[in-house]
């Protein structure tokens, strides 16, 4: 593998970028007045497809010919399907380990909390900043295998690099949201929930150079091939347990339907085009 610094550049940019995207979610929920539940269906469908679309049409692809090659052709299947269910299962741990209140999954509204600039600020101040902080810590550990995930795609292949970091940003979106919101409405301060929105997103780009550290030494086709399954296993879990019950919830059911198609289709064509 050609390590051109040009590429870990590029790799770094785009986990970069998906990581800060909870920023983006943060300042949606202060100047959105509202929740725009058919806008954020639609794009949590979006990812989901983008996400479902690239781990099977793709990744599982070539994890399963990259270990074909290294491994033979039934060992190479196996290999990749148990770290495919590996990556699920993992993320699935992950998933029990944080406790439901603050798992990044649930979904919270703008329209949740009431309304600070009525004055009426919970009184249960507390814990809702415990909710905020928790929610924050629980996205950057949920986050920490994504950045691993967009950069190691991305090393392989800057074009799935690419869609990747655009399905994981836009999941990420809500998810700044889900850590602001409680903080705001429990501080009033916009800046302190914005600033700890930012950091669990900081924790994507972390991952992605612990990866790198880590894993650079071992780089060969067998890792390759497996990270490859195991992140493909990681993202049709996100997108099955998170992003379409998450779209569902907003109450607009097809919408989700249509943007998940929309995504299949997007990532179909630019997975062609970067042929």
């Amino acid at each position: 593998y050609n390590m051109d610094i040009g590429r870990i550049l590029i790799a770094f940019g785009l986990t970069l970028i998906a990581g800060l995207s909870t920023g983006i979610g943060s300042i949606i929920a202060f100047f959105a007045k509202r929740t725009n539940t058919r806008f954020l269906s639609i794009s949590l469908g979006f990812s989901a497809g983008v996400m479902i679309y690239v781990s099977f049409a793709d990744m599982y692809v070539e994890a399963q010919s990259t270990l074909a090659i290294a491994l033979g052709q039934r060992n190479g299947a196996w290999a990749a399907a148990l770290a495919f269910f590996g990556g699920m299962l993992l993320i699935a741990l992950i998933d029990k380990l944080i406790p439901s209140a603050e798992n990044p999954h649930e979904i919270k509204r703008v329209e949740d909390v009431g309304d600070v600039e009525d004055g009426n600020i919970p009184n249960d101040s507390t814990k809702l900043i415990r909710m905020g902080t928790l929610t924050a810590l629980a996205i950057a550990i949920h986050n920490f295998p994504e950045g691993i995930a967009t950069f190691i795609a991305a090393m392989k292949d800057p074009s799935l690099g690419i869609a990747i970091t655009v399905a994981v940003a836009i999941h990420n979106i809500p998810e700044g949201i889900s850590v602001s919101i409680p903080i705001y409405y429990a501080t009033g301060d916009k800046k302190k929930a914005f600033k700890l929105s930012f950091l669990s997103g900081l924790a994507e780009p972390l991952g992605a150079l612990v990866g790198f550290l880590i894993l650079m030494p071992f780089l060969n086709d067998v890792v390759f091939g497996v990270v490859f399954a195991v992140v493909a296993g990681i993202m049709v879990y996100i997108a099955l347990d998170e992003l379409l019950p998450a779209a569902r919830e907003y109450e607009q059911a097809h919408l989700s339907i249509y943007g998940l198609i929309a995504g299949m289709m997007v990532m179909a064509v630019s997975l062609i085009l970067f042929m």
